[in-house]
């Protein structure tokens, strides 16, 4: 890498992160939301995501912070993903549209991943909680927020 393109670099992960976060915490937003209106707990998600990565933890009095504290972390990878891919397959002069429509693309494959194939195998239970149609609204949102953020830092969406 030349110098000249670090700060690049460094705003097109400044963008991910950012990207990631405002992704995790509307996941987070919609999920209390869904949780408040139709009296499903949101507590079994949470510890959910503690039960499917570090399942020795899960029944410590602190699983729900750690698995908020996952869930971001896993957001925030996603989101620096997220900018990469944008900025490899945003072409200059096309509508922001499309990069918007690769973000949401993107983020629906990482649903069906984690809820067809990957979450099944690894915990079950979890892929039980809640609706498919409210895991998937909840990616999609995440990519919403995730898109407007990197529209927002302009790292290839034009």
């Amino acid at each position: 890498m030349r110098i000249a393109q670090e700060p690049h670099f460094v705003g097109l992960l400044r963008a991910g992160a950012l990207a990631g976060i405002a992704g995790g915490v509307a996941e987070i937003a919609w999920i209390a939301l869904y949780s408040a209106s139709t009296g499903v707990p949101a507590e079994p998600v949470v510890r959910g995501i503690v039960v499917t990565l570090i399942p020795a933890l899960a029944a410590s009095s602190w699983s729900i912070a750690l698995g908020v504290l996952i869930h971001l972390g896993l957001a925030f990878a996603l989101g620096l993903g997220l900018a990469v891919v944008v900025r490899l397959f945003s072409r200059p002069g096309r509508a922001p549209y499309s990069a918007f429509g690769l973000v949401m693309g993107v983020l629906a494959a990482v649903w069906a991943v984690n809820f067809l194939v990957a979450l099944p195998y690894l915990n079950p239970d979890f892929v039980r909680l809640l609706p498919y149609e409210v895991t998937l609204l909840s990616k999609l949102l995440f990519g919403l927020s995730a898109a407007i953020v990197l529209r927002a830092k302009a790292i290839g969406l034009r």
